[in-house]
């Protein structure tokens, strides 16, 4: 049994490390042979699970948000499964089963895939992995004070929490709004529930985007600043544990996504802007 806890500490201890293990390997030869590697792999079927879980392994990220959490919950469990191993060994597999299960459903909440950000001035790019829950005109009467096509997009516990920027440009506006807890997909959710609204003005237009926290998410992390110079694709905050994100567009963007659709953070084209 101490075996099993000691793999589970030795690979979670493993994930941490792989950022900066990724950092020195890419500056060896080695990286060079990995990545011919991978290219060689292209030649197996697309849905083979050999090539699905190499490219997932490769690609697995703890999200910085997530880093001193999963720390602190491995030390607790770890506490936890070492008392349970003495205290009530009969139903030490238990403790130890359900504690592998939250300690991946943990490790899964706060991973950052490394993503291939196709960049184009003309694209609004989803901010949030998740489901469009809504497509439709609304008045907007914080900053615009007019009309505005809302894109809504509802992240369940098991999406991808760090929200990309959608678009390149200067952060024009940003206010945080305490407030309530609705469920993430309620329609007064997106004016009700905590959130954090930020504008960013491109080359073609402005983007309103909201960070929204719903019943279980209670902290919106964000990390832009009033004026400065963001990049598409690259990371604006986090929601912890089930949220929704909002995206306010000008009434002659074309929409590029439907409802019900699935959209994955700095990847899906939510619209043009002509």
């Amino acid at each position: 049994m101490f075996l099993m806890v000691n793999l589970m500490v030795g690979f979670f201890i493993f994930t941490l490390l792989s950022k900066i293990y990724r950092k020195w390997i890419r500056q060896k030869f080695l990286w060079i042979k990995l990545k011919l590697l991978i290219k060689e792999l292209s030649i197996l079927p697309k849905k083979s699970f050999i090539k699905t879980l190499i490219f997932t392994f490769m690609n697995f990220r703890i999200h910085k948000e997530g880093q001193r959490f999963l720390l602190i919950t491995l030390v607790v469990l770890f506490l936890i499964n070492l008392l349970g191993y003495f205290l009530v060994h009969h139903a030490f597999l238990y403790i130890l089963i359900i504690s592998v299960i939250f300690l991946g459903f943990m490790m899964v909440f706060f991973r950052n895939p490394k993503r291939e950000i196709n960049m184009d001035d003309k694209s609004v790019l989803a901010p949030a992995d998740g489901k469009v829950v809504m497509i439709e005109e609304v008045e907007e009467p914080e900053y615009f004070k007019d009309k505005r096509l809302q894109i809504s997009i509802f992240m369940s516990p098991l999406d991808v929490h760090a929200n990309k920027n959608p678009v390149s440009g200067v952060v024009r506006y940003l206010k945080y709004h305490p407030g309530k807890y609705l469920v993430a997909w309620h329609r007064k959710s997106s004016t009700k529930n905590e959130r954090q609204v930020m504008v960013i003005k491109s080359d073609h237009t402005e983007i309103m985007i909201k960070q929204i926290a719903g019943a279980v998410a209670r902290r919106v992390v964000n990390y832009l600043k009033p004026g400065e110079k963001v990049v598409q694709g690259n990371d604006l905050g986090f929601i912890k544990f089930g949220s929704r994100a909002d995206v306010l567009l000008p009434l002659n963007a074309s929409i590029q996504v439907k409802l019900n659709q699935k959209v994955k953070a700095g990847m899906t084209v939510l619209a043009r802007i002509s």
